[in-house]
């Protein structure tokens, strides 16, 4: 039996919240395809596997909207697919899965990444904009022609606190318990230089193809060595990789290899400080590919 949260009625929709958990991934599946967005029910599993969220029935128990959360450390976490019913999305319910995550959340520092349609609502809810994601998605046509400064080979659960390290630099917080599912369910590669993992790679099976995501490097060049292996296994296959690098060597690989500009949104950040910082060093590790919207 689910487990009512909290109930409201929006218009004539008598609505209730129930945990995310409690739902058929059908329903998610269902939901998230009625407003176009490319998530499989697999994807759907693992973001349910590693995070937490809600859902909005009405009383026949259709799913009119869902809300996650994504813990990444003590003191942060990341929200996403927040989907509404286009019957519902001027009624509010997004605003009101959102106070209900908010308050979940707290105290934590929030960050996600806004569409343009949801970013009206995240700015009046007190969410600050801080950069922009380039969402690249194309048919795989040719990988850059890089030659590794190192050596680069899969990744492995061994190489996971070496991993965690970097992207803890990256990133901001320890995103270990993130990194050990993206492992399972991605192809992954270590860049290797002076006995030293310097840098790594995912890839791993996403809407209508596979996601490249995340890549962490140093440089640009080892970024692009990250990168290319995997549009060499995926010929002819559908990529995309979300970037914060508008232009420069990573941004002009990535769309040279078929990987096209597609659209834009809105990282934007809730709490006392903002979520993204520089690197504490010039030349220290940088996050060249998000891991996906919501996980970022």
């Amino acid at each position: 039996m689910t487990h009512v949260l909290a109930e409201r009625t929006l218009e004539s929709y008598r609505m209730r919240i129930a945990d995310i958990r409690d739902v058929a991934i059908e329903q998610l599946h269902a939901l998230s395809m009625a407003v176009r967005w490319p998530h499989r029910a697999d994807d759907w599993e693992m973001l349910r596997e590693f995070g937490q969220g809600v859902a909005a029935c009405d009383d026949i128990g259709r799913v009119m909207s869902t809300a996650m959360w994504f813990r990444q450390g003590d003191d942060f976490a990341t929200v996403g697919m927040l989907i509404t019913s286009p019957r519902l999305q001027t009624h509010g319910t997004g605003r009101w899965l959102m106070e209900h995550v908010i308050a979940r959340t707290a105290p934590r520092l929030l960050g996600l990444n806004a569409t343009r349609a949801a970013r009206p609502l995240y700015r009046s809810m007190g969410f600050r904009a801080e950069a922009t994601v380039y969402q690249c998605q194309g048919e795989a046509k040719g990988a850059p022609d890089v030659v590794p400064a190192g050596v680069l080979r899969r990744l492995g659960p061994h190489d996971l606190d070496a991993v965690t390290a970097l992207d803890r630099q990256a990133f901001g917080t320890d995103r270990g318990r993130l990194l050990a599912l993206l492992e399972q369910h991605s192809d992954g590669l270590v860049l290797v230089r002076h006995d030293a993992i310097v840098g790594f790679s995912m890839c791993r099976p996403f809407g209508r193809g596979h996601v490249i995501g995340p890549i962490v490097a140093g440089t640009d060049d080892d970024a692009i060595a990250l990168f290319a292996p995997h549009v060499e296994r995926h010929p002819g296959q559908f990529l995309r990789v979300d970037t914060r690098h508008e232009d420069g060597p990573f941004a002009q690989a990535v769309i040279g290899a078929g990987v096209g500009f597609f659209d834009t949104v809105t990282t934007m950040s809730l709490g006392p400080r903002p979520w993204l910082r520089p690197p504490s060093a010039p030349d220290g590790p940088r996050t060249y590919a998000l891991a996906s919207h919501a996980l970022s």
